[in-house]
């Protein structure tokens, strides 16, 4: 073969490969325009019957060289790549997605500002109970020179029995022993018929792990314009989460912080399993501050402080754990609360030589 014949195929080869750029990019973008349509009707990215019928079509006309396993492989790294595609382009459509706001967002709470890069903390008791026991943890978070206090007065348990809370008593118990302590608020709520009475009492509406997904309730959240604390679902993916957040913010309440507080594993040694990595993740894809609660995380008062500790050596804005003045009687979770010693210990152990 003369080097004239060789410098024409090659040609010819090149000339190919531009067709099949033209090709590969014209289908990414029909891709993507299907992709728009099937988000405003609310269906799947993702249709394997479509893929399966789409291969099969490719396969019947498929005369050679390449053996049909080799043409499904190529095409199904095609139509990978597409989907790939869609899932990027939604993640910068994303109001929570650092590529839609590059600069991290701060909520401001009582003094706090949540997000400015130096850790804060959440503590308090699992449950209110009563007002001598929420305030003698307010006090000894006050006298620690931190703003912000949790207690739960609506409980979703996982037993119909288990203690439920003391619903709207207990936000006004909450609220009289955080005033008297100089102390916001922070709180779930599991209703948005609630949400409206709460605010009144609630400085952060918290959305527990079981109502990650209550889409209403994150609705309701997004418009009652006061800062959001999202846990992550037992089971919940990143993107699910993210998502999650997402609801909140298309109502226009931008204040929200995400809670990575472990996830349900195969693991039986603690509670839930801490997914660790979570923290730098949602920092890089997202703008919004990540809290960890080491508390349901791990489920075991001897894994607080380690756990604390990494949480806040991988990036996380901040810790939330359960503080109790007597965890043998406490009415739930009482093994995984600290007493007000323990919490002495924690607090001066985390915050060594800050």
């Amino acid at each position: 073969m003369s080097n004239n014949e060789l410098d024409q195929l090659r040609s010819r080869v090149d000339e190919i490969n531009l067709k099949l750029l033209d090709n590969i990019n014209e289908r990414a973008r029909l891709v993507q325009e299907i992709g728009r349509v099937k988000e405003k009707q609310g269906t799947s990215r993702f249709d394997p019957v479509r893929e399966r019928d789409m291969l099969n079509t490719i396969i019947d006309h498929n005369d050679g060289p390449f053996d049909n396993t080799t043409i499904e492989h190529i095409f199904k790294e095609v139509f990978k790549a597409g989907l790939d595609l869609l899932q990027d382009s939604h993640r910068k459509e994303l109001l929570v997605s650092r590529k839609k706001k590059p600069t991290d967002t701060i909520v401001n709470v009582n003094g706090e500002e949540i997000g400015d890069g130096t850790p804060h903390f959440i503590f308090g008791p699992c449950a209110v109970e009563s007002y001598d026991q929420v305030f003698e943890v307010a006090r000894a978070i006050r006298e620690k020179g931190l703003n912000l206090i949790r207690g739960g007065a609506f409980k979703p348990r996982t037993s119909p029995y288990d203690f439920q809370g003391l619903g709207m008593e207990g936000l006004k118990i909450l609220r009289k022993a955080a005033d008297e302590n100089n102390l916001a608020v922070v709180s779930e709520i599991v209703n948005p018929a609630d949400i409206e009475a709460a605010i009144e009492y609630v400085d952060i509406i918290q959305i527990g792990a079981r109502n990650m997904q209550n889409f209403e309730l994150l609705k309701a959240a997004g418009a009652a314009r006061k800062p959001v604390l999202l846990k992550r679902g037992l089971s919940a993916t990143l993107e699910e989460f993210m998502n999650a957040a997402e609801y909140i913010i298309s109502q226009g309440n931008g204040d929200i912080i995400l809670c990575e507080r472990g996830i349900r594993t195969y693991e039986r040694a603690t509670r839930n399993t801490l997914d660790i990595s979570a923290v730098p993740i949602l920092k890089q894809e997202t703008h919004l501050p990540v809290f960890v609660d080491v508390t349901h995380s791990t489920g075991r008062r001897d894994l607080l402080l380690p756990a604390a500790k990494a949480a806040l050596a991988i990036g996380a804005d901040g810790v939330m754990a359960e503080v109790h003045p007597d965890p043998a009687v406490a009415l739930s979770d009482a093994a995984q609360q600290m007493n007000l010693e323990q919490f002495d210990h924690f607090f001066s152990e985390l915050t060594r030589g800050k």
